[in-house]
């Protein structure tokens, strides 16, 4: 075994302190045993840890690995352990999700016990998201437009990653359903930045190319998911659509989101949009328009 014992330069050993380790029977061997000095000096005091937050935000919007994240940073653990954590917590989602909690972790603010755990939070998150879906008023809303009521979380996701505002979810949930009955695939942005894992207002030509079961550029239908955690609001808005023919829209400039069944009207209000966001560019300006379209295709 290996011993860490000091060089015998360090060692201070009083005759007295030599005698009453022989006389109680300990062996002493060379140096090998030793009285440290004593450190006089006051131990260095470690700042005290930061309270622990009392409750967790879950904004209405966030994906799944945003919620992931901010369980990990409130509950202090290692980047990813509740990401980890998903197949050992029992979550009680629909069929139709196949163990994939995005879309059924309701945005509220969740209480933090001094027992919970990631399992314990995702939990509560989807015993609410079940408990506010699988009431009444969606589950006849999602009867009446021929769907399931994963189905209209998954147009609740794209509502809500669409609209600018509230006042425009029932509108983008009817191009939602515009679409799609008529076969037209939905070209929404939200669901190619999805695809690409990232947060942008921009979406390329490039972009749209994309090999993704989220691609709603080259893909027909809803996406396999839902794209975000949506809120009450859009899912109301999801089976309670705004009656309209619209099939585009874009947000021409903040406040100002257009709605069309015009293809040639459509394209002159992403061309305005478009002078926009050049102009803000050009001005330096920080507030660039939310432009969010289903393109036209």
């Amino acid at each position: 075994m290996q011993m860490n014992t000091p060089p015998r330069s360090t060692i201070r050993l009083t005759r007295r302190g030599r005698l009453v380790l022989i006389a109680t029977g300990a062996v002493v061997a060379g140096a090998a045993v030793a009285v440290p000095l004593l450190n006089l000096e006051s131990p260095k005091e470690k700042p005290p840890k930061p309270p622990k937050p009392a409750t967790l935000v879950i904004p209405e919007g966030w994906r799944a690995s945003q919620v992931y994240e901010a369980v990990d940073k409130a509950l202090a653990l290692p980047a990813g352990t509740t990401r980890r954590a998903l197949p050992k917590a029992g979550l009680k989602l629909p069929n139709d999700a196949e163990g994939n909690p995005e879309g059924y972790l309701f945005p509220a603010t969740y209480p933090l016990e001094k027992k919970a755990t990631p399992q314990t939070l995702l939990s509560y998150m989807v015993d609410t998201a079940n408990k506010r879906f699988n009431g009444a008023p969606t589950a006849a809303g999602a009867q009446r437009n021929a769907m399931n009521v994963y189905q209209a979380v998954t147009i609740a996701s794209l509502v809500q990653a669409e609209a600018a505002t509230k006042a425009d979810m029932g509108k983008v949930a009817r191009v939602v359903f515009n679409r799609l009955e008529r076969g037209m695939p939905l070209q929404m942005d939200s669901t190619i930045n999805y695809a690409l894992n990232r947060f942008t207002l921009k979406t390329t030509e490039n972009d749209t190319r994309v090999d993704s079961p989220y691609n709603s550029y080259q893909r027909m239908g809803l996406p396999p998911t839902p794209i975000d955690n949506p809120g009450e609001e859009a899912l109301r808005a999801a089976v309670s659509p705004t009656p309209g023919d619209w099939l585009y829209f874009v947000t021409v400039k903040p406040g100002d989101t257009r709605f069309t069944a015009s293809y040639a009207e459509h394209q002159r209000n992403v061309a305005e949009c478009n002078r926009n966001q050049q102009s803000s560019k050009s001005s330096k300006s920080s507030k660039s328009p939310k432009s969010q379209s289903a393109a036209a295709g």
